[in-house]
This record gives structure tokens, sequence and C-alpha cells, in this order.
């Protein structure tokens, strides 16, 4: 296939000319073109044919927010990447980006050692993610070792685990929901999360990759958004029916007994799939406490974070969600949980929120009546 073709829009010539670099050194990339400003992307879109586009926030004349916003009027469905800064403005300026249809976004690099480290730190986030987000362009993945996510052996063995040696499905009560998301999420959680009710009876566990001062901001676009309490984890904090905890940026966000109470407990122990705060070790939390109680959504995100979770939660009897192809920005993390044979519900992100309200609920309707 051919390569993936960037179009690179932003007015400060030294990132124009950072991420022209770094896009060049991947052979399985090509950069069309580049823009100042989002008026002059959309004049070149037509000619350049361009599969993503990556998009600065603050520009003159049309900004990230008026060019996203214009792309979406034309009926334009070009994935975008936005590049933000990890200011707590910056942050809720890219929620607001994704969700008028940004696909992504990385953070400009700050507190950097070097402009070397600077650009591999770049590097790493924006190349998997536009591959992720172009899967249809990218080469074969016979001519690129690159273009194939690694596996590792503990997640290779799950995807390889028979369904039939999982206990069944637990039909009694859950005491938790636990969620875990990367790219996409933002838009997922606000699907999902303000058609539940606090009745709902149980708390709930989110994990969603992203650094500390984006998931402050997504706590507070949640908790406008719902009637649940949203707020960023904290230690100590006691879950109750109705919260939702989103896990602070970097790090790990985990629930722990403690007498009658439940509390969250946070820290930087070392990252699990390339990851903190990770999902995977959030669900084994969950199910050490309320075992086979558990109810896991695994959501729209690349890698493969949260199989080795999801293994966990169906080995104590709980059950799992997971998001289907067709409704996911990117199919790897659902997609695993899919593949190992571990999502006892595949749906479609309108009806998840549905799913969840069924099964929590399931209970109290049945007392009721």
């Amino acid at each position: 296939m051919r390569k993936i073709r960037v179009l690179v829009v932003d007015d400060a010539v030294v990132i124009r000319s950072m991420v022209t670099a770094i896009l060049k050194s991947d052979p399985e990339i090509e950069v069309v073109g580049v823009a100042a400003n989002g008026k002059i992307a959309l004049s070149k879109i037509e000619s350049l044919k361009p599969d993503i586009l990556t998009l600065d926030i603050e520009m003159p004349e049309m900004n990230g927010l008026e060019t996203l916003a214009e792309l979406r009027k034309r009926g334009i469905r070009l994935p975008v990447i936005m590049f933000s800064t990890l200011t707590e403005r910056g942050a809720a300026t890219t929620l607001e980006a994704l969700a008028l249809g940004a696909s992504d976004y990385v953070a400009k690099p700050a507190n950097v050692g070097s402009v070397a480290e600077g650009k591999h730190k770049v590097a790493g986030e924006l190349l998997p993610k536009i591959k992720a987000l172009c899967p249809e362009s990218r080469l074969s993945s016979d001519k690129s070792p690159a273009a194939a996510p690694k596996i590792s052996p503990a997640a290779r063995r799950a995807r390889l685990a028979p369904a039939a040696t999982l206990p069944p499905i637990s039909e009694g009560e859950i005491d938790i929901v636990a969620i875990g998301v990367s790219t996409g999420g933002p838009n997922a959680l606000a699907e999902i999360i303000p058609k539940l009710s606090p009745d709902l009876g149980v708390p709930i566990v989110v994990t969603q990759h992203m650094p500390a001062v984006f998931t402050a901001s997504l706590a507070k676009r949640l908790d406008h958004s719902s009637d649940l309490n949203a707020r960023e984890g904290k230690s100590g904090e006691a879950l109750q029916p109705g919260d939702l905890w989103i896990a602070p940026g970097d790090f790990h966000m985990r629930v722990v007994r403690d007498g009658a109470d439940v509390r969250l407990t946070l820290d930087q122990g070392e990252l699990e799939n390339s990851c903190r705060p990770a999902v995977d070790p959030m669900f084994r939390s969950v199910v050490q406490v309320y075992g086979e109680k558990v109810l896991g959504v695994i959501l729209t995100g690349m890698g493969q974070d949260g199989v080795r979770g999801c293994q966990v939660v169906r080995e104590a009897g709980g059950s799992v969600i997971a998001q289907d192809e067709a409704s996911s920005v990117v199919w790897g993390m659902p997609g695993d949980v899919v593949k190992a044979g571990l999502a006892n519900a595949v749906l479609p992100l309108d009806k998840i929120a549905q799913e969840i309200s069924s099964r929590c609920m399931k209970i109290s309707r049945e007392a009721a009546a």
C-alpha cells in the first residue's frame, strides 16, 4: 500500500520543521505539505489529498478549533491530530477540539532536557498515532516490522486462551464498573457517562491514557455533563455509589479494602503496557476487592492495555463489555480483548451505556418485583 500522506499545520516555523523531520524519518509516511494556519490548510486539502492532518490550536487568521469546525461543515472527515500545550488552558481547548471531531492529540515538548529529547518524545507519540488512525494507508506489516504493535508474551497467551476455560459469566450483582480507554476516549466517555444515572448504585473507576493536566480537565467536563459525581482520583478517597473517578495522569489508580470502605490508592509504579496510568493494574485491583461482582468495559484505544486485566476479571467470574470495531476510533484495546475471547458483549458505542445500566440495575429491579 502507499505511504500515509500528512499535511502539517502550525504557525511556528520551528514546530513545522520538527514535525516534518520526524515524519520524514519514517518510511511509511510522506509529508505532502505544510501550512501556517487553518485557512491555508483548507485551501490545500483538495489538491494535496492528505490522509491525515497534524493541527496546531493557536494560529492567526484561522485557529485549530475554527479549522476543525470548517472541516466538518464541509463534510471532510480526515483524521486530525492536535498539537497541544501541557497547560490547563491547553488541556481544556484540546478536549474541545476532540469534541469538534479531532481524532487524537500530541503534547508539545515541555520541560525536556534538550531539543533532541523533545523531538524523540514527540516522535514516540506521533508516529504510532498516525499509523493507528490510518491503517488502510499503511505499508504491509511484512515489509515493516514496526507496523504491527508489539504484544507481550502474557498478552499473547491471553489472546490464545480458549473461552471454554473461563468460568461462566456471573448474572449476579455488580458492585463496581471499571472502564479502560485510550485514543478516542474523551468522546467515548462523553457519549456514555451522561446517560448513566446515580441510581446505578455503584461507583465507576476509569483509566484514560492522558497526561495529568488533561485528566483533571476531563473529570471536570464529565462532572458538568452528567449527574454523576465525577472527579480526578485522590489517594484515600472512599468509593460511593454515583461516584466517577478518573485516574490522574502519570499515576496508576487502584482500589483497596479498608474495613467497611473501599478506597483509592495512587502510585507511580513501573509503566505497564508503556502506560501510566494503565488499565491492567486498576482491573486487577477491583477484582481483588470485588471478585465476581466486577463489570469491566474496554473502549476505543491503541495498544493492548486491558487484555490481561480483562482476563483477571473473567477468571474471577466477572463480565466484560468491549466496544465494537465500527464505532471505535482505534480498535486496538477492545479488539485485543475480543480476539482473546474475553468479551461477553461487543457493542457499538451508543449501546454501551444501556448495557451498563441494564447489568447494574438488574438486581434492584428483580428485588422491587
